[in-house]
């Protein structure tokens, strides 16, 4: 999907954590996805955990069918590449569906939810080669990241397509005297790692009270990750409502 402003990705675990609580099959996690995208979502995400809490491997397989309707929209799956995202990568690979990110988040195999981001040059050995497969795939790679700007050229080092900045300090500050000192270090971030190279992403914990002034304010965010604000929102207005408000957020 081509557009002139930042791509919204909408994460659906929350959907999936929901239906797992039966063995009813609902909300589904495909028809979610439908209606996000028929809403006018740049695409889907999901970030399945070993222990398959939400997202499962028969929803990353599904969701990849899925997406071979939406040639125009992007599939975004994230997870630490250490266990178990390069092996669902590789089937979708192998069965030639859509797969066109891999974000690389450095999340342990219990932990609640993502809470930090990759070290240089300490996890460069660990990494370079899960990139380098990754792109002999033909995947684009991004890494998750704290808003470190002296960080984004250890990034592009390793062979990272682009970063997701980790943005839960800034949620974390809005409404505080703090959110304009966090939005200039993430400002500070996003130009160091378009000056290192690098496509810039963003997620986490951001929401229909926040979205917009940390896009006006970081420059060259091409996508924006958005899962548990937006299920949230879409339990009390409905997916396309919920997705259309997000797109508002996101115009310049």
């Amino acid at each position: 999907m081509h557009t002139s402003f930042t791509a919204l990705s909408v994460n659906l675990n929350k959907v999936a954590l929901v239906r797992n609580t039966r063995h009813l099959g609902i909300p589904g996690v495909t028809r979610a996805a439908t209606l996000c995208l028929q809403a006018g979502a740049s695409g889907i995400t999901v970030h399945p955990r070993p222990d398959a809490r939400h997202i499962r491997g028969s929803d990353v397989l599904e969701l990849a069918e899925l997406m071979q309707q939406w040639p125009d929209r992007e599939f975004n799956v994230e997870g630490n590449p250490l266990h178990n995202l390069m092996d669902l990568a590789a089937d979708l690979v192998a069965r030639n569906l859509p797969l066109h990110q891999l974000t690389f988040v450095p999340d342990g195999e219990g932990q609640l939810t993502s809470d930090h981001g990759w070290s240089f040059p300490q996890d460069d050995a660990v990494l370079r080669p899960l990139i380098a497969q990754s792109r002999a795939w033909g995947v684009r790679v991004s890494l998750f990241m704290d808003a470190q700007a002296d960080a984004m050229a250890g990034a592009k080092s390793v062979g990272a397509d682009r970063v997701e900045l980790y943005t839960e300090p800034y949620a974390a500050a809005w409404g505080t005297d703090g959110a304009q000192v966090q939005l200039e270090r993430f400002a500070q971030a996003a130009r160091a790692a378009t000056e290192a190279g690098l496509g810039l992403n963003a997620g986490h914990d951001l929401n229909l009270d926040n979205l917009g002034a940390f896009v006006r304010a970081v420059p060259g965010v091409r996508e924006v990750s958005i899962g548990h604000a937006l299920i949230g929102d879409a339990l009390e207005r409905g997916y396309a409502d919920a997705v259309k408000a997000y797109l508002v957020c996101l115009r310049p």
